[in-house]
């Protein structure tokens, strides 16, 4: 399969996939929560999609690189983040654990794309 638009990468499809989830998940969240951890989770899930989306579009390998590197920020961040509502107990249904296991695929795909556009940098 040829990459001809960002949408076309896995990691875009299942990271746009995992905003779409948490939104659901956080319709949940106490209303105290809403300018909270709510807005934090949201604000980091849809982040990731779209810090690939922003550097895809770039015209420099080493900015694509960059906005990878902030998709991974935001994924360390939403995973805490997950992790803290889970303690707090506002995502106790299963969603949040599936939440919780697209993220970790997620991450792993970011890292992989992150050390192939590296690669293939080096090879220029």
């Amino acid at each position: 399969m040829s990459i001809n638009d960002y949408k076309d990468l896995r990691v875009w499809q299942q990271s746009f996939a995992l905003a779409t989830e948490v939104y659901r998940l956080t319709e949940g969240f106490p209303d105290r929560e809403r300018f909270g951890i709510t807005s934090q989770i949201r604000r980091a899930a849809f982040s990731l999609p779209s810090n690939i989306a922003e550097g895809y579009g770039r015209n420099s390998t080493a900015d694509y690189l960059r906005f990878l590197k902030m998709a991974m920020g935001s994924a360390y961040k939403l995973e805490t983040q997950l992790l803290l509502s889970r303690e707090l107990g506002y995502s106790t249904d299963p969603l949040a654990q599936t939440a919780v296991n697209s993220l970790k695929e997620i991450m792993k795909m970011l890292n992989a794309l992150i050390r192939s556009v590296k690669a293939s940098r080096s090879q220029k």
